[in-house]
Parts: C-alpha cells; sequence; structure tokens
C-alpha cells in the first residue's frame, strides 16, 4: 500500500481503461512499476546521501523532488518533440500549398465519379459561407476582452504586470493560428506545451518575487487563449460537415461559456469544500498543481531547487522521451508500436500505480470479451465504458454533499498486509 499499487474499484478508470488503447494503459503501469517498484524504493534507501535524512516527504529537495521534476522531464520530452514534429508538418504543409499554387495539378478535370461528392461539398461551404462570422466583428471583440484582460488580471494577480498580459495578447493570435492549424494536421491540440513555454518565460523575467504566480497566470492566460483556438476550429469543422450556421455555433459557444464561467468555480468550491484536494497521500492528488508550480520554481531558481542528481536523472529521461518518439515514428509499425508512451509513463511517476491498475483492468475485460465475441465487444465497449465513468461521475455530486454534510459512510472496508 505504502508504493499505491492496489486496485481501488474506481469504474473512472475502469471504463477509461476500456475506451483507452492497451499501448496507454501498459504505457502507464510500466512507468508505475519503473518509477514506484524500482526507482524510489533505491533513492530512498540514499537518504541522507541524496537528500538530508531530517526532511520531510512533501520537501522538493527529498524523495518529491525526484518524483516531481523526473515526470516534468518526461511530460516536457515528449511535449517538446510533438510540438517540433507539428511545426514541421505545418510548414512542409504550407510549403507544399505554396507550391501548388502555379502547379499544372490545378487543370486536372475532377472524375466523374467525385460529382455526387463535390456538390455535398459545395453545399457545405455555401451553408458555411453565407452565415460567416464578420471580420471586424472577431477584432473588435479581441480587442474589447484584450482591454478588459489587461486591467482584470493585474488586478486579481499583482506578480504579473499589465505589460505582460499586453504581450501575451499580441502573441497570442498567431500561436492560435499554429495550434489551430497543427490541430487540423495532425489531431493534437499542444495549447499545454505553449503554455509551459509562457511559463518559463515570465517566471524568468518576473523574478524570484513574484515569478511563481506570475509563470503560472501566464501559463494559464496562454494556454485558454491557444486552446479555445484549435476546440473552435473542430467545432466549426463540424459545423461545416452538418451544414450549421457558424453563427449559431458561435452563439452556443458564447452561451456555453458564459454558463461554464459560473458553474466551474462553483464545482471547484465544492470539490474543494468536501474533499481533501491536493494531498499526495489522498483521492484527489491534483498532480498537475503540483507539477506546474515547480516548473514556475525552476523558471526562477534554475537548477538550485533540484536535490542532488535529480538533473541527471531528468536529462535522462528526457532523452528517453524524445528517443522513445523517434523510434515510433522512425521503426516499423511491428516493433513501434510495441514502444510505451512517454506522457502516459509520467503519470504515474507522481500520483501512483493504483489508476493505473484499474486503467489495465479495464484494458482486459476488453481483450477477453473480444476473444469471446469480438463483434459484440465492438459495439458495446464504448457503451459499457460509458456508463461506468457516468455512473461514477454522477455520484461525486451526492457524494460532496454528503461529505459537506459530515456523513460518513457505514460500512468501510481496508486490506491491509498479513503479518
Amino acid at each position: 500500500m505504502g508504493y499505491r499499487f492496489y486496485f481501488d474499484f474506481s469504474m473512472t478508470y475502469v471504463g477509461a481503461g476500456m475506451i483507452c488503447s492497451h499501448l496507454v494503459n501498459l504505457s502507464l503501469l510500466f512507468g508505475a512499476i519503473l518509477s514506484w517498484g524500482i526507482m524510489w524504493p533505491l533513492i530512498a534507501r540514499l537518504k541522507g546521501e541524496w537528500f538530508p535524512a531530517t526532511l520531510k516527504d512533501n520537501s522538493m529537495q527529498g524523495l518529491n523532488g525526484y518524483k516531481v521534476f523526473i515526470c516534468i522531464a518526461l511530460i516536457l520530452g515528449d511535449g517538446l518533440y510533438n510540438f517540433v514534429k507539428i511545426l514541421f508538418f505545418t510548414g512542409r504543409s504550407f510549403h507544399s500549398r505554396l507550391s501548388k499554387t502555379n502547379s499544372i495539378s490545378t487543370l486536372v478535370e475532377v472524375p466523374e465519379d467525385s460529382t455526387k461528392e463535390s456538390d455535398n461539398l459545395k453545399r457545405e461551404n455555401e451553408v458555411f459561407v453565407r452565415e460567416s462570422i464578420p471580420l471586424w466583428m472577431a477584432c473588435v471583440g479581441y480587442l474589447f476582452f484584450s482591454l478588459v484582460s489587461i486591467i482584470a488580471i493585474p488586478l486579481m494577480f499583482p506578480q504579473l504586470k499589465w505589460y505582460f498580459v499586453l504581450v501575451a495578447y499580441l502573441l497570442a493570435p498567431s500561436l492560435s493560428f499554429c495550434n489551430a492549424y497543427g490541430a487540423g494536421l495532425t489531431d493534437m491540440n499542444m495549447a499545454y506545451n505553449y503554455g509551459k513555454a509562457a511559463l518559463f518565460v515570465m517566471a524568468a523575467l518576473a523574478g524570484k518575487n513574484d515569478g511563481v504566480v506570475a509563470g503560472m497566470v501566464a501559463c494559464g492566460l496562454i494556454k485558454s487563449i491557444v486552446s479555445v483556438s484549435a476546440d473552435l476550429m473542430h467545432d466549426f469543422k463540424t459545423g461545416h460537415l452538418t451544414q450549421t450556421s457558424p453563427r449559431s455555433m458561435l452563439v452556443a459557444q458564447a452561451i456555453g461559456t458564459a454558463i461554464g464561467c459560473v458553474v466551474a468555480p462553483l464545482t471547484f468550491f465544492l470539490f474543494y469544500k468536501a474533499f481533501d484536494v491536493g494531498n499526495q497521500n489522498g483521492e484527489y492528488k491534483a498532480p498537475y498543481a503540483m507539477i506546474y508550480r515547480n516548473m514556475a520554481i525552476i523558471g526562477v531558481q534554475g537548477p538550485s531547487a533540484l536535490p542532488k542528481h535529480c538533473l541527471e536523472l531528468c536529462y535522462g529521461f528526457f532523452a528517453f522521451a524524445v528517443a522513445a518518439n523517434l523510434a515510433r515514428d522512425l521503426l516499423p509499425d511491428k516493433p513501434g508500436k510495441w514502444i510505451p508512451l512517454p506522457m502516459a509513463m509520467a503519470v504515474p511517476f507522481l500520483v501512483g500505480g493504483s489508476f493505473a491498475i484499474d486503467m489495465c483492468i479495464g484494458s482486459l475485460v476488453v481483450y477477453v470479451w473480444k476473444k469471446v465475441n469480438r463483434k459484440k465487444a465492438d459495439v458495446m465497449v464504448p457503451a459499457v465504458a460509458s456508463g461506468l465513468i457516468c455512473g461514477d461521475g454522477l455520484w461525486i455530486l451526492p457524494s460532496s454533499l454528503l461529505a459537506l454534510a459530515k456523513v460518513r459512510p457505514p460500512i468501510c472496508m481496508n486490506f491491509t498486509a498479513a503479518h
């Protein structure tokens, strides 16, 4: 139990494991075994040599520092590789489009077989263009909300100066375009990596006193702006295919965003009051909160924030993440499909192996089901997984209300090691 290898009957993770591929689930389990099964016990034995024995378990200068920063190294290595990869494909696509402008291929006649498809495309384009959003409205809206943010955000977070917010909004359109175009080419939203880059830059510019808060706020600001661009691109593409008015979709997005501004904070505070959010030994560990906070600390303090030999281990796992991605892209499909995913491996390094075991149970259910009746499994697995996730999620609200009322379950089951 101390190394977090147990099955905690979380139907959300079992359902997620049924939906996720076997490679994702096995990568999670591999990361859990490598970290909590091998690395952390070995590093813990070096207490007093690599880090002071008097440090608390949650100290960043102790064992917890290795957990957090090695996890960050894997995430950064995987994210940076995919970021550069998407930029490469985006640039190559731009170049190919420009080179084909005067190409003879534009004179090739449309085959008769594609006439029906061409008619459908013309009708989709006609509806989409007829209900398009005027450019002046987009520009006025962007300028208005930029001005609101430049005034409001420094009032809420004085550590982030107004000119930092101005620079973020000046850079956001180009970053948003790159992210939306890259998401269209690869179906990967890289907003988190743009946010990480902003975090390091702003934390370093703001300095030692204000850097951590300024970096995290700038990260959230850039990530939110850039992420919305890719989400809107996907939504408008869906609207284009279904011949839905872009104006209707934009109004629906605005209404949903307005509702989310009320519902999201209320939901957060309900969780925050009802459960021990952020406790690394609890159910709701909030691992990414710790990851981003410590990334900001690195941006402010530099390598001095790391415990002994942690930087060398981070270099190694960063290189492993890049090498694993390169191998997956360059090797043939048969050996390449067995290479673990660094991003999936990284999460258990911090939160433990319990949820990885839950997800592998879901993967095992799917594997056995497909062996017994593959045709039925292909149809029913998404429905069963969705039911498990929705059922477990719906219980969160009454569970939160009961926790707020200090109502405890009458029966509690616990498994302990035999003596």
